[in-house]
């Protein structure tokens, strides 16, 4: 049975910008696609002032849009995932801070100082804590961005960021479930297969990720791994299974689930953007993430927009996230004096 598309299908988006202003592009996905929640990298920053203005804008085109406040998000992990360039804080590698004599102590400063820095430029959401379990010295590409090898101070360090960058007003989002420490491969290039047992990813990679849900993390971001042992066919962006069989009902999250990059090689290489976008909400995403290519992010708010219209996806089903994503924009996104 056919039902009307909602209006909002591009709400269900986080997309990138290609420089340093208000593009005509993303001017148009806002007014067109109604996108209203955006990532920033660093081929979006100058320094304070230009960003700030460039957020202040993406504000202002949303509300004159008619549109939620936007979600407004950048990766701001430290070490070598560092967006923002000096004079904003240069923070060492999240392996460094939970190696450290008092990790507790630099995580605590690392989120208290990040979030401020963030919020001040306009900037209310992090891609951050990095949730993931990686030995030290066997050369894994996650080595340096986790704050450990060992489930329990993970736990415990990550949940300190979360409640540190959420205390400031910025959403924290833990990733990348249910966890992508163990991979060789790196998912910007290549789809990785992850072996380990069901038995060994519950006891070892799951407890950082049900800390994370037991301290109130706003979000969890997926992973573009295979995990053969949960769902052998689909990588966790794309799996009912592990996004609402295991994160949503075992873990009981409630809160947005968010895509990593769609455009990357574990993703694009395996079929079209679109097909992925659909596939990964009807497996239990609320925000796909698609950071570069507008005319991609166009063809797969069109996609939803068509299976809402066809009923692939249900009212309940489309309901459920919209709720989700205005939780958050309520909490986070709403303008706040700095």
């Amino acid at each position: 049975m056919k039902q009307a598309a909602p209006s909002s299908t591009g709400s269900f988006f986080m997309v990138g910008l290609p420089g340093l202003s208000l593009d005509p592009s993303t001017l148009a996905l806002i007014r067109h696609q109604r996108i209203n929640n955006f990532i920033l990298f660093r081929r979006n920053v100058q320094d304070r002032a230009q960003l700030s203005r460039l957020t202040n804008d993406l504000r202002q085109a949303c509300q004159e849009e008619g549109l939620a406040p936007p979600l407004i998000a950048i990766d701001q992990e430290g070490g070598t995932v560092t967006r923002l360039p000096p004079p904003f804080t240069q923070f060492a590698a999240a392996r460094e801070l939970g190696a450290g004599a008092a990790p507790e102590v630099a995580v605590r400063e690392y989120a208290r100082i990040c979030g401020q820095e963030l919020l001040a430029v306009g900037i209310n959401m992090n891609l951050a804590p990095v949730l993931d379990l990686c030995p030290a010295g066997r050369g894994f590409f996650m080595e340096q961005r986790v704050l450990g090898d060992e489930p329990a101070p993970v736990a415990a360090l990550g949940s300190l960021i979360i409640a540190g960058l959420q205390a400031q007003g910025v959403a924290a989002c833990g990733k990348h479930f249910p966890g992508l420490g163990a991979a060789v491969v790196d998912p910007h290039h290549h789809l990785p297969v992850v072996t380990e047992t069901k038995a060994r990813l519950v006891a070892f990679d799951l407890p950082p990720f049900q800390a994370a849900v037991a301290a109130g993390v706003a979000a969890i971001m997926t992973s573009h791994t295979i995990y053969r042992h949960l769902d052998p066919e689909n990588p966790a962006t794309l799996s009912v299974k592990i996004l609402t069989d295991l994160l949503r009902v075992g873990l009981n999250f409630d809160g947005v689930i968010v895509t990593d990059d769609l455009e990357m090689g574990a993703i694009e290489n395996e079929g079209r953007i679109e097909a992925a976008a659909l596939a990964a909400f009807a497996a239990g995403a609320d925000l796909l993430l698609i950071c570069h290519d507008h005319g991609k992010v166009a063809a797969a708010v069109e996609k939803l927009a068509v299976a809402c219209q066809e009923g692939a996806l249900s009212a309940q089903r489309l309901a459920a996230s919209q709720e989700r994503l205005r939780r958050l924009q309520q909490r986070f996104a709403i303008s706040r004096p700095r």
